[in-house]
């Protein structure tokens, strides 16, 4: 039975079996303790009997264990832009095609309607079409193209990224997810 509890700091040191993943962005310990500070409602754990870590995701709201989720709310409410943000989502090899990305990025959009949120947005690899497929099927469409927004290592180019999105309920017109017609540099995204 997999449980889901609050993350504690103690978790920074239990998800490197899913960091090594080479589609997923690591980040620094500060990085992580700014995302518990600030956004601890977002920051949840999923835990496998035995207790190990299933993954993670970062949306300012994050979720560790089995598999986690971290996150956070940003944006505009004046301009229609207050919104969740999936900094990371990520699940060990082994706990894979049991849905508990899905779980997290329900969970996830579910504290973002709380929060009156208006779309939950990620970015993803352009070449992770895993990935992109299953947020598709969680309802989340391509809004615009982000140019080399992945740093390349060992000489590689950069990667395009895709931010993409779900609008929530508060945004009834859908305006948050109509496409937009080029693509965009990092530099420009707010």
């Amino acid at each position: 039975m997999t449980t889901l509890r609050a993350f504690t700091c103690d978790d920074l040191f239990r998800f490197n079996n899913i960091n090594l993943d080479p589609l997923t962005e690591t980040y620094g310990i500060p990085f992580y303790l700014q995302y518990l500070a600030h956004w601890p409602e977002y920051f949840i754990v999923a835990e496998a009997p035995g207790g190990e870590l299933m993954g993670y995701s970062e949306c300012r709201v994050l979720m560790l264990s089995m598999f986690t989720v971290m996150g956070k709310a940003e944006g505009s409410v004046a301009r229609e832009e207050w919104h969740g943000h999936v900094t990371a989502l990520s699940v060990a090899p082994e706990f894979r095609r049991l849905g508990l990305a899905a779980k997290l990025m329900e969970l996830l959009e579910e504290i973002s309607e709380k929060k009156g949120g208006f779309f939950v947005d990620l970015f993803v690899r352009v070449s992770n079409q895993v990935a992109v497929n299953m947020y598709k099927q969680l309802g989340y469409s391509v809004y615009r193209t982000v140019l080399e927004y992945y740093s390349a290592s060992s000489g590689e180019p950069d990667e395009d990224a895709y931010d993409m999105r779900k609008a929530l309920s508060r945004d009834t017109e859908k305006k948050s997810v109509i496409p937009l017609p080029h693509p965009v540099r990092p530099e420009d995204i707010e």
